[in-house]
């Protein structure tokens, strides 16, 4: 990525998220205006390969932009970074003829594509989803419920996580366009951050699709290798949003006295505030890295090399989401105690700032899920590994 795409990034945040707090903790109407914008400019879904017609920018180079929009604001980066889940799904386990018109779409319009997932009973044990999918013809009929799905409302296409009707041990992802009838928004979440994002539970009752949109290979091992980039990216977001509550601290401190002096001045403060930077250089580091082995491995699966669906989830990937939530909290508390009393307030940026941290270390899998899969897979003996 060159340092002017950058800059067309970071003057972006500046001119429509910096100093819109209250717009997006409002719930925004999804899409949102500031997302015409970014596709306006040329940058939304920047991460869609070259050859559908995207910048291509890497994972890597993704940490950077999503640490620059979560700067502004994190639900905003959320909603804009997310689609890269299905997008890779898409790319590396569907057939050309479903993945092009779908990559092109969202570059030539700027949308999204949703992955439903999660359910209110399975929570994170993903083997336990009830939605289903049954065979009649040549086509795929699908039922069910999704408990918390983003972008669902403005996708143009959701991947949807589902077990055959036929043999319960058989999971899919199946790509339905959002128009296809029997798709219901049953609600969207009044979540306590993030708030900028649209997220959805929703319903699918006898949703008819073409069989060959179904995606290649089983559907939880999809899944599994796609996480790997939406958690590195995730974890972004907590850099993004250490930055702002840095810079917030620091520009309070200049205008604050303590004992006759700057509270830049004062050793405590200085103390604090120089673990938040070491704790941001860090986190943005494990981030780069574990998005570096990632596209190593994309590229190893476009050029033939090793498929995705034997990569599993990367010990990197889990690293750099569960640091970057305890570090990231570890940021936001120091700034919430930093400004007394006002950091407790919706009166103050600080306030949503906490909230939205919070988030990084609830979604795609809390820190215990995280902590168990890191067990699982990379503590245990490998001959007693599940």
């Amino acid at each position: 990525m060159t340092a002017e795409l950058l800059k067309r990034v970071r003057d972006f945040t500046a001119r429509e998220l910096a100093g819109k707090d209250e717009h997006f903790d409002g719930l925004p109407e999804q899409p949102t205006v500031e997302a015409a914008r970014l596709h306006g400019l040329g940058l939304a879904n920047w991460w869609v390969p070259r050859q559908y017609g995207g910048l291509g920018l890497s994972l890597e180079e993704s940490v950077d932009v999503v640490s620059e929009l979560s700067y502004g604001d994190a639900g905003f980066a959320f909603g804009a970074f997310l689609p890269v889940l299905g997008g890779i799904m898409l790319q590396h386990f569907g057939d050309e003829a479903l993945a092009r018109p779908a990559l092109e779409a969202l570059v030539a319009g700027g949308g999204r594509i949703a992955v439903l997932g999660s359910e209110e009973e399975a929570g994170s044990e993903l083997v336990r989803i009830a939605t289903t999918f049954r065979t009649e013809g040549d086509r795929l009929v699908l039922s069910g419920d999704k408990y918390f799905s983003t972008n669902t409302d403005s996708a143009g296409l959701l991947l949807v996580l589902a077990r055959s009707a036929e043999d319960a041990a058989d999971f899919a992802v199946v790509a339905v366009p959002r128009d296809t009838p029997g798709v219901e928004i049953v609600k969207r979440w009044d979540l306590l951050g993030v708030r900028g994002a649209g997220t959805y539970r929703v319903r699918l009752e006898d949703c008819a699709v073409p069989a060959a949109n179904r995606l290649g290979g089983s559907g939880l091992r999809i899944l599994e290798a796609g996480l790997n980039a939406s958690r590195i990216l995730i974890a972004a977001c907590a850099v993004g949003i250490a930055r702002r509550i840095r810079d917030l601290a620091m520009e309070y401190a200049a205008g604050k006295r303590l004992r006759g002096a700057p509270l830049t001045e004062n050793a405590v403060f200085a103390g604090k505030l120089g673990q938040t930077e070491t704790l941001i250089d860090v986190m943005r580091n494990q981030c780069r890295a574990a998005a570096a082995e990632f596209d190593h491995l994309l590229a190893a699966a476009a050029s033939g090399g090793t498929g995705l669906h034997r990569v599993g989830t990367l010990r990197s990937a889990l690293a750099a989401k569960l640091f970057c939530g305890q570090a990231g909290w570890e940021v936001a508390s120091t700034g919430s105690e930093l400004f007394g009393g006002l950091g407790y307030t919706r009166d103050h940026p600080i306030g949503k700032l906490v909230r939205d941290m919070r988030y990084v270390a609830v979604v795609e899998g809390g820190e215990d899920i995280m902590r168990d899969l890191v067990y699982a897979r990379y503590v245990v003996p490998a001959r007693k590994r599940r």
